[in-house]
């Protein structure tokens, strides 16, 4: 059952930016390894930024079986409990992603954790991250009804290496967010219409994923954003029709499409082919969501891009895609 709205709830960060320099930010990761020196990288970028950075206790241990996770579950998921639990926390931060989130979930006392919702100036916790933190995204908007970030992360080479990406991530944190254009420089029109309502989704893969899980039980309605990485179009296709099946795709006001990083093959013999992979991915996307009745955006920019945009979740925005006019895709405010 959906945690009632708490206080202040999804309209939190319209007017009153998430943080402040001096506010605590705790470091988790629920997903896959980073390093020491990627760590170091990340808590250096937030601590210019002003802030108190606490790093989990657990965040470089190794996992005993898996190269791929970043330590053992209980100790990954003990980082990400007890950062939102601390009473002095402000953000819960991903420092990146990889593969794992999911695994983390059914062992959290969702009670507890809605308990200790609330910062100590009465707004919610902000959790923050992308890729398989969609996974967080989604059980945090089920279960504690907070609003969260969609962003790259901090422990990534992205966010080393694109000076927009940090730029974009601080403006986040650091202003308010009602009013907020997020149309993306490559942003077209797959299907014209205007739709308003609460933004969900991410990665489209851990969507699919969830099928079938508490979080996944009932289809929110209002703007799905939707992105992938490294997926062939067969699997993407399949990933569509099986969030269509289980209604997420028909309670969609609207949908957002991100990026696509490296998906759409397999290539011809004479090795990848970008634009061709990128055209099948969106020849599958016309063909499944074209005809639903609610308007479509391709290439919105976040996701995997090298310059992804930040993109919020669980709070209401508006999408105006009408011939003759410039695409609006804004945080809060309504259509008229």
């Amino acid at each position: 059952m959906t945690a009632p709205l708490i206080a202040a709830g999804r309209s939190a960060y319209l007017d009153t930016a998430p943080l402040k320099p001096g506010d605590r930010v705790r470091f988790v990761s629920p997903s896959g390894p980073g390093s020491a020196e990627s760590l170091e990288r990340a808590v250096g970028y937030y601590r210019e930024w002003g802030l108190d950075v606490v790093v989990g206790d657990h965040l470089l241990d190794p996992h005993p079986r898996a190269k791929y996770l970043a330590g053992a579950d209980d100790l990954r998921r003990q980082d990400l409990v007890d950062a939102w639990l601390d009473p002095d926390t402000d953000a819960v931060v991903c420092v990146r992603g990889g593969y794992g989130a999911m695994r983390l979930l059914d062992g959290i006392d969702w009670g507890r954790m809605q308990d200790a919702a609330l910062r100590r100036d009465g707004r919610p916790k902000l959790l923050t991250g992308s890729s398989d933190i969609t996974a967080l995204h989604e059980a945090f908007r089920f279960h504690l009804d907070v609003p969260t970030l969609h962003c790259p992360m901090a422990g990534n080479d992205v966010f080393r290496d694109s000076e927009a990406i940090r730029a974009d991530v601080n403006r986040w944190l650091f202003e308010p967010w009602r009013g907020r254009e997020i149309v993306g420089p490559l942003t077209e029109v797959l299907a014209p219409g205007e739709a308003e309502g609460r933004f969900t989704g991410g990665n489209l893969s851990l969507i699919a994923g969830a099928l079938g899980a508490p979080e996944a039980a009932e289809a929110p309605s209002g703007i799905l954003f939707l992105e992938d990485t490294d997926e062939e179009t067969y699997r993407l296709d399949g990933f569509l029709v099986a969030i269509g099946r289980s209604g997420r795709l028909g309670a969609a006001s609207g949908i957002v499409l991100g990026s696509w990083h490296n998906c759409g093959g397999p290539n011809g013999p004479e090795g990848p082919d970008p634009v061709a992979s990128l055209e099948r991915v969106r020849a599958l996307a016309e063909e499944q969501l074209g005809g639903l009745g609610v308007p479509v955006l391709w290439e919105q920019g976040f996701g995997h891009d090298p310059n992804a945009l930040t993109i919020p979740l669980n709070v209401d925005g508006v999408l105006s895609a009408r011939p003759g006019e410039p695409v609006r895709l804004s945080v809060g405010g309504a259509l008229r």
